[in-house]
């Protein structure tokens, strides 16, 4: 499952040396994250609303990585940030996001969220009667959307018709009724388009009564293509138990999208003239990405420290043991796999080595790949795994310093003309 490589990363792994300098520095596993990439996925999904003549605007979901670099990638490229806590919301700010740059979703707010979101005169997502209750007590001007929970959906977030219209009659100066917002689970393009029409109509009304309503929110489920089609379509073809050391995943993450990213936008923004209905009743579309900003923006590294041959069915394989554990890459943890190779580094001539890969840690179940890998040759104690394309979710969602194991830290990789420089994160430091 050979996943697309981004430019800057093939330079890494063609150095002969930086990448082992980077790993003897930091003395452990690491995660490695490119900005100019994630510049370039912000600015992908602006083109598409420029080219539809949209207004419309990009939040970075920031659950999906923590890292600094990202947040600052976002102020200097005109983006904002989706937080839903505290610690996101200064998080993003001490990297220039500005406060009416951000919006404020999540369930339950805290007081001290409500009350520095309101402050810094963020967008807030309501999701309940009585977080309106609670901010318009604290008397601030504030802006807010009303997340609707969409029809047929078992979601516990949003509200439904009746808290709907409640919080429509209850909304008073000095608050705001900017528009409403839904998320959807899943990655239908057609849905979100509905949902959003469908979302247009409570502007239109709430207009009616006073209410500026000029932004609509879909949320994020932009899909990331990790894989060329034909090698999705072989795996779930051919794929069989057999496959993996012990308890195959029960699920796997569409590694293969076919319109991932901005392209999911514009199909979006295309289907029963969206777009168009935007323009006709000066709405503004919001959308906060998370795994698609972050496309090919990052990977995680990790060093060999022991190798176990064994056999199945009569073949050979290998386990290795790595300096860190799947807590790092973290779709283990969902009864899944993380399905895009790993690149064996440094390059050297071998021989075919199918190869699953263990953490350091005591429990059987931790593996980093169940799947055997066919590495290109035998792994060496020493030598590094490098994991792509891992900045969306995989990084950040599940780390713990379990075993008191140090947390890998991020490394910024930034290119020159002649040369590539890291340095830490700020979260690093």
């Amino acid at each position: 499952m050979p996943a697309y490589i981004e430019a800057i990363e093939q330079r890494l792994l063609a150095d002969p040396v930086l990448l082992a300098d980077i790993a003897d520095a930091v003395g452990g596993p690491f995660h490695v994250l490119f900005p100019e990439r994630v510049a370039l996925n912000i600015r992908a999904f602006q083109q598409v609303f420029a080219a539809a003549d949209v207004d419309g605007f990009v939040y970075f979901g920031k659950k999906a990585n923590k890292a600094a670099c990202v947040a600052r990638a976002c102020a200097e490229n005109g983006a904002g940030v989706d937080v839903a806590s505290t610690g996101e919301l200064v998080a993003a700010m001490a990297q220039g996001v500005r406060g009416e740059d951000l919006m404020v979703t999540g369930p339950a707010k805290s007081d001290e969220l409500l009350w520095l979101a309101a402050r810094q005169r963020a967008l807030i997502a309501i999701d309940a009667l009585d977080e309106l209750d609670r901010l318009t007590a604290l008397g601030l001007p504030v802006r807010v959307l009303l997340r609707v929970l969409p029809e047929g959906s078992t979601s516990r977030f949003g509200l439904d018709p009746m808290e709907l219209e409640q919080a429509i009659q209850a909304m008073r100066a000095p608050i705001t009724l900017s528009g409403f917002s839904f998320h959807l689970s899943g990655y239908d393009a057609v849905a979100r388009a509905e949902q959003a029409a469908a979302l247009l109509g409570h502007c239109r009304r709430a207009r009616a009564n006073g209410h500026p309503a000029n932004t609509i929110s879909i949320g994020g489920g932009f899909g990331v293509d990790y894989v060329d089609a034909s090698t999705w379509a072989e795996f779930q073809n051919a794929h069989s138990d057999n496959w993996f050391h012990t308890n195959p995943p029960g699920d796997y993450y569409p590694y293969h999208f076919p319109v991932p990213g901005a392209a999911m936008l514009d199909a979006i923004l295309a289907h029963n003239d969206l777009a168009e209905l935007l323009r006709d009743n000066g709405i503004r579309l919001a959308v906060e990405p998370g795994r698609a900003l972050l496309d090919r923006a990052g990977s995680s590294v990790f060093r060999v420290q022991g190798i176990k041959a064994r056999t199945t069915q009569g073949n050979p394989y290998d386990i290795l043991t790595v300096d860190g554990t799947s807590l790092s890459l973290s779709e283990q943890w969902f009864d899944s796999e993380y399905l895009p190779d790993p690149v064996l580094w440094p390059h050297t001539p071998g021989h075919l080595t199918p190869t699953c890969v263990g953490a350091t840690t005591c429990l059987e179940s931790d593996l980093l790949s169940r799947r055997r890998i066919p590495l290109p040759r035998r792994a060496r104690t020493g030598d590094l795994l490098v994991y792509p394309n891992t900045a969306g979710y995989q990084m950040d969602s599940n780390e713990s310093p379990f075993h008191e194991l140090p947390l890998p830290p991020k490394v910024v990789l930034r290119a020159d003309a002649d040369r590539l420089r890291w340095s830490l994160d700020h979260t690093a430091r």
